[in-house]
C-alpha cells in the first residue's frame, strides 16, 4: 500500500491482489528470460557472461564475500524473494488455502506427488551420471507463470482451481525450501549457523516486545544474512526463515503486519528481482549444435520428463488416491478434468527450477543442460496444461 492511511479489505482481497501481481509478473518474467536468450546467442554475447561474471567485493573487517554479479543476485536479492515466499506460507497457513489439517489435506498431498514423481524420473534417466546431483530441478512450480497460464485460459476457471493451484505452488515452495536446506548447502560451519540463530532469536523477541522500528529489522536481518552465508547452509535460507516470523496481529483497520510486508515486497520481487534473476540465469546458447547436444542429455531430458511427465503423474495420483481414501474430497466446481490440467501446469517450473539448477552443478555444460530441460519441459508443460484447461472448461454447447 502506498500510504498509512487505514483500510478496509475484504478477506479475500490480499488473495486477489496476490493472483493479480503473480500473472501480471509472469509476463515481465518471459520477457526476461527472453531477453537473457537474445543476449547470450547476438554478437554481445560475451558482454552478457563477462557481466554477470564480474566481481564485487565487501570487506566488513570480520567478514569478507567476493562474489560475482549473478551470485550476488542468486544469494542476495533473491533472499527477498523468499522472504516472501514464507510471508506467503505464513498467510496460507494462517488464513488461506493451507489453514487446517482438512481444508490443507488435497494440496499437500497433490504437491506431495507433484515432487517425488519428478525426482524419481530424473533420477531414473542420470543415477549414477555426472547430472545424478539435479534431482530437485523438476520439483518446483513456478506461481507466476503457473497462473499466467490460467489467466489465458480465461474467466471461466472455477476459483477454488485457482486457489488450489496456489496452495499446491506454495507447498512445492516449501518442499524446494527444504531440499535446498538439507541437500544444496555447502559443507555446516556450527560456529556460524549458531549466530544465525541466536540472531533469528532476537529478531524473534523483538516482535515479540512490539519494536517496530524498520531501521532495527534491517540491521539484524542483514546480520543474519551474513552469518548464514558464512554457515554453508544457502543464504536464501535466511529470507524464509524471516518471513515466517512476520506477525500476523491487525496493525491498521483491515490490514496485518504480514499484509503490509507483503503488499510492500511482493511487486519489488516480482517486477524487479525475479525478473533481474531471470536475465542473470536464464541465458543459455541456443546455436550450432548445441541445442541438439542438450536436449539428448540424461540432465535435459530428466528436467523435461520430470516436469513434462513427472509432474502431473504425481499431482493427478496423489490427488485420485487422498480422495479414494476418503481424507479428502474435490473442492466444489472442480473436476478431474480440471486437476489434470492443473498438474500440467504444475509442470512449468522456471524461477525455483533455475536456482536450484545453480546449486546442483558446478559444470558449466551440465548446467546449460539443465537449463534446457527447464525451459523444454516447462513450454511444453504450460502448452499442455492450456489445451486440457480449455477444454475442461467450455460450454457443453461448444463441446457438441
Amino acid at each position: 500500500m502506498a500510504n498509512d492511511r487505514p483500510t478496509r479489505r475484504g478477506p479475500v482481497l490480499p488473495l486477489q491482489e496476490f493472483i493479480h501481481t503473480e500473472v501480471l509478473s509472469g509476463l515481465v518474467l518471459f520477457a526476461a528470460a527472453i531477453a537473457a536468450l537474445v543476449w547470450v546467442n547476438s554478437p554481445l554475447d560475451d558482454q552478457y557472461f563477462d557481466f554477470f561474471g564480474s566481481h564485487i567485493t565487501v570487506d566488513g573487517g570480520i567478514f569478507r564475500i567476493d562474489e560475482s554479479i549473478r551470485h550476488w543476485i542468486n544469494d542476495a536479492l533473491m533472499t527477498l524473494f523468499f522472504f516472501v515466499v514464507g510471508l506467503e506460507i505464513k498467510r496460507e497457513l494462517y488464513s488461506g488455502e493451507l489453514a487446517g489439517i482438512q481444508k490443507a489435506l488435497l494440496p499437500v498431498a497433490a504437491a506431495a506427488g507433484g515432487m517425488v514423481a519428478p525426482a524419481l524420473i530424473y533420477t531414473a534417466l542420470n543415477a549414477g551420471g555426472d547430472g545424478q546431483d539435479g534431482w530437485g530441478i523438476p520439483m518446483a512450480t513456478d506461481i507466476a507463470f503457473a497462473l499466467g497460464v490460467l489467466a489465458l485460459v480465461g474467466t471461466r476457471i472455477p476459483s477454488p482451481v485457482r486457489a488450489f493451484l496456489l496452495a499446491l505452488a506454495i507447498v512445492d515452495d516449501i518442499g524446494a525450501i527444504l531440499v535446498i536446506a538439507v541437500f544444496y548447502s555447502d559443507s555446516l560451519s556450527v560456529e556460524s549457523l549458531g549466530i544465525a540463530l541466536g540472531l533469528l532469536v532476537v529478531i524473534g523477541a523483538l516482535i515479540h516486545f512490539g519494536i517496530r522500528s524498520p531501521a532495527v529489522y534491517a540491521v539484524f536481518a542483514v546480520a543474519m544474512w551474513i552469518a548464514t552465508y558464512e554457515s554453508g547452509v544457502h543464504a536464501t535460507l535466511a529470507g524464509v526463515a524471516l518471513g515466517l516470523l512476520a506477525p500476523v496481529g491487525p496493525m491498521l483497520a483491515g490490514e496485518s503486519y504480514l499484509e503490509r510486508l507483503e503488499d510492500t515486497l511482493h511487486p519489488l520481487t516480482s517486477f524487479l528481482i525475479v525478473p533481474l534473476f531471470a536475465l542473470a540465469n536464464a541465458g543459455v546458447v541456443l546455436t550450432g549444435d548445441r541445442v541438439s547436444d542438450a536436449l539428448t542429455s540424461e540432465v535435459a531430458l530428466g528436467v523435461a520428463a520430470g516436469l513434462f511427465i513427472g509432474k502431473p503423474l504425481g499431482i493427478f495420483a496423489a490427488t485420485w488416491l487422498t480422495v479414494r481414501l476418503r481424507l479428502a474430497r474435490l473442492p466444489d466446481a472442480m473436476n478431474w478434468q480440471h486437476i489434470a490440467g492443473v498438474g500440467m501446469i504444475g509442470g512449468v517450473g522456471f524461477t525455483v527450477a533455475l536456482f536450484i539448477n545453480e546449486l546442483a552443478f558446478d559444470r558449466a555444460g551440465l548446467v546449460d543442460d539443465g537449463k534446457m530441460g527447464i525451459l523444454a519441459g516447462s513450454l511444453v508443460s504450460a502448452i499442455a496444461g492450456f489445451v486440457v484447461l480449455r477444454w475442461a472448461t467450455q460450454p457443453v454447447s461448444e463441446t457438441r
